[in-house]
């Protein structure tokens, strides 16, 4: 699961659509009504970026070669449980949830794991996949012949920390070794709406603990550069988390930081984000501001540790056997959303050891 991109530029809009009319990602007043002008107003500057990156996303292609490497590599290390198969449930664009559903059933799958690809937690994003993947599911298998257990987080995974921390070890030995150590390190990911903050989402604190895991493995090499958590991709004129990410490049030219590297921390794949929004909008603005060595950490894509990771995460997943985390149950404090409530009470079910909200 997770967010998906518009292949050309025909899918941008009904892309743009979809997203500003998710309530779970970007709550607006009137949103069924809003949400498609906004998506048409933003439509031309969408378009334009992604013809800046080559015409398109290219999510989807990362996503089924991970699928592909992940599950060969699967059947080798859980022969009891393969033969293995990756279907892809993008939230805003082709193949669908709903796509993934209609050809799994096809297909006769009847044992099934939703494997979020945000490393982690947020309401608005894996929480909005599994609230989508329970209509749908309610909608075309009433008979429930997929079971179902989630994947829901994974930001501290030894494997995934450890693809950080080879990407970032590899990128760091490109500075001249005088300014190597003093290179400041800017771990990115998508911001959140402040509202979204208060009502208790806990991704804020498990960006922070892939950080902080990526910091200590780093310090096993030697690397204690210093660092900083930002925030990328706001949007609209309301508060949003921060401090965000050309912000930060900006006030560390001032204080004369030239040597910046960027790490996209929340992202397992080059998309839109990466290719435009840091590569080449941040990389513009680093210029105008006097910033010499801004550099990009490369992303995880068909990284073999980091496919190994996902392998991994899979294989321990089905042998522990149990269908939620303990923390996914938990909504948030200040969560009204009942389609929150009856995913939980879907997805948990099987899980007799904590009880549902």
């Amino acid at each position: 699961m997770n967010l998906g991109g518009p292949r050309d530029s025909d899918e941008v809009f009904p892309f743009l659509h979809r997203l500003f009319a998710d309530p779970d990602i970007i709550p607006l007043p009137m949103q069924k009504h809003i949400a498609p002008w906004i998506a048409r107003r933003r439509t031309p500057k969408i378009i334009d970026q992604y013809n800046k990156i080559g015409g398109g996303s290219p999510i989807r292609r990362w996503t089924e070669r991970q699928g592909e490497l992940m599950s060969a590599l699967l059947d080798k290390l859980s022969p009891a449980t393969a033969p293995h198969k990756a279907y892809i449930g993008f939230r805003y664009a082709a193949p669908l949830t709903e796509d993934a559903i209609q050809t799994m059933l096809a297909d006769g799958v009847t044992r099934a794991v939703a494997f979020t690809q945000y490393p982690q937690y947020s309401c608005s994003t894996t929480g909005s996949s599994l609230n989508e993947l329970w209509r749908r599911t309610t909608e075309l298998d009433s008979e429930q012949r997929i079971r179902w257990s989630v994947i829901d987080r994974w930001g501290t995974h030894p494997g995934l920390i450890e693809a950080f921390s080879q990407n970032i070890l590899t990128k760091l030995a490109s500075y001249p070794k005088d300014r190597r150590d003093s290179v400041v390190i800017l771990y990115s990911a998508h911001s959140l709406p402040m509202s979204v903050v208060n009502r208790g989402d806990p991704y804020p604190p498990e960006v922070a603990a892939t950080v902080d895991a990526v910091t200590k493995r780093l310090a096993q090499d030697g690397v204690r550069n210093p660092y900083r958590l930002v925030w990328q991709s706001q949007v609209g004129p309301s508060a949003w988390l921060g401090p965000q990410t050309n912000d930060a490049i900006h006030g560390l030219a001032t204080q004369g930081h030239q040597d910046q590297l960027l790490v996209p921390i929340a992202f397992t794949s080059d998309h839109i984000e990466t290719l435009f929004e840091l590569d080449l909008e941040y990389g513009e603005e680093a210029k105008k501001a006097g910033v010499t060595g801004l550099k990009r950490v490369e992303s995880l894509n068909d990284s073999p540790v980091f496919v190994r990771a996902l392998a991994d995460l899979v294989r321990d997943h089905l042998a522990e056997a149990k269908p939620v985390s303990a923390q996914w149950l938990l909504r948030c404090p200040g969560c009204k959303n009942d389609t929150c409530a009856q995913t939980r009470r879907f997805f948990g079910k099987e899980c007799v050891s904590v009880p549902l909200p």
